[in-house]
């Protein structure tokens, strides 16, 4: 707990929040369905996703948008595309921009709860333990001008990324 916001890691599976406003999808550019975190929400929430998010595509690096939770049990899905590691540049700069902005978005509609994937750390390749101290710096860096958003959930896949992310956090259970 920092300030009155809770920040807690979990395994899990992003799609299966039903306690949470809003989940963040690790998109692609054209925010279409895809593998991973992507094609998990997309088919979860259903056809409409897509078609919603196609006017709003493509979105560049760090940039995040907000659509209807369709078939998943949240508000809204924040879509943000994360750097791919060593090509978008500077990495570590995009990727606390898909934290911040994503914040930024569930803040200005007034959302309590966020759950985020480890973004950019499958097929885009961000180095796991990079990406955690980064997520987590980014998401301690923005915590105080949050007045809306109350529960910060890390939902991570394998209980490797729950340690990772937990270390990382300095969250001890």
């Amino acid at each position: 707990m920092e300030g009155n916001v809770k920040v807690e890691c979990t395994q899990g599976d992003i799609t299966q929040q039903a306690d949470l406003d809003a989940v963040v999808n690790a998109a692609n550019a054209e925010l279409r369905t895809g593998g991973g975190v992507a094609g998990a929400i997309h088919r979860a929430a259903g056809p409409e996703l897509e078609e919603a998010c196609r006017p709003m595509a493509p979105i560049k690096p760090g940039e995040a948008v907000m659509s209807p939770g369709f078939g998943l049990p949240n508000k809204k899905i924040i879509h943000c595309l994360g750097p791919v590691y060593n090509i978008d540049k500077p990495s570590d700069q995009l990727l606390a921009s898909c934290y911040w902005n994503a914040l930024k978005l569930a803040e200005s509609v007034r959302l309590s709860s966020v759950g985020f994937p480890a973004i950019s750390t499958g097929a885009f390749g961000y180095p796991l333990e990079e990406a955690a101290e980064v997520t987590a710096d980014a998401i301690h860096s923005v915590i105080s001008d949050l007045s809306h958003v109350a529960l910060i959930r890390m939902v991570l896949f394998s209980d490797r990324d729950l340690q990772v992310y937990r270390k990382a956090f300095r969250i001890n259970r």
